[in-house]
């Protein structure tokens, strides 16, 4: 059997947020159409500990793609981790955020793998899906700093 290239994605970002707000969005489904290009988000299917715990299925739309990610690891404030299916042609997709406090706020690593389903298509759809992955880690970056400022000017 053929075996594919497993690609890899990484993108990285700075904010001046604390790692617990930007977890905090990271966890809430219901926040990324707000910080990415993500349109809409619905819990197909609750974690069996907590709501959007492990094992929670989101559903995330944007354009003609549907996603459904699987909450896959939580470890509070330092890592988010997800597995992800969609209409794309990729397998065995896996997305981790790891969170890294820093003397000014956060440092903010994403990191995308996965298997093309088509042979020689890897390049192509590590192409196709670059930009995708380095606006969510900006938006999430610029979005957890706006959080982290409204909070500050209300208390």
């Amino acid at each position: 059997m053929l075996r594919m290239a497993r690609q890899r994605i990484e993108h990285r970002a700075t904010t001046t947020a604390a790692p617990a707000t930007v977890y905090a969005l990271l966890r809430d489904g219901a926040t990324w159409p707000t910080w990415s290009s993500i349109e809409s988000f619905e819990l197909e299917r609750p974690g069996a500990e907590e709501r959007e715990g492990v094992g929670a299925v989101r559903v995330f739309r944007g354009g003609r793609v549907t996603g459904r990610d699987t909450i896959a690891e939580l470890v509070p404030d330092r890592r988010f981790a997800y597995t992800h299916e969609s209409n794309l042609p990729v397998r065995a997709y896996r997305g981790e955020i790891e969170l890294e406090p820093t003397s000014s706020g956060t440092a903010i690593k994403w990191v995308s793998t996965f298997e093309p389903k088509i042979p020689g298509t890897g390049w192509l759809m590590r192409r196709a899906l670059d930009g995708f992955v380095a606006g969510l880690t900006t938006g999430l970056a610029e979005h957890a700093a706006t959080v982290e400022t409204g909070r500050a000017a209300t208390t």
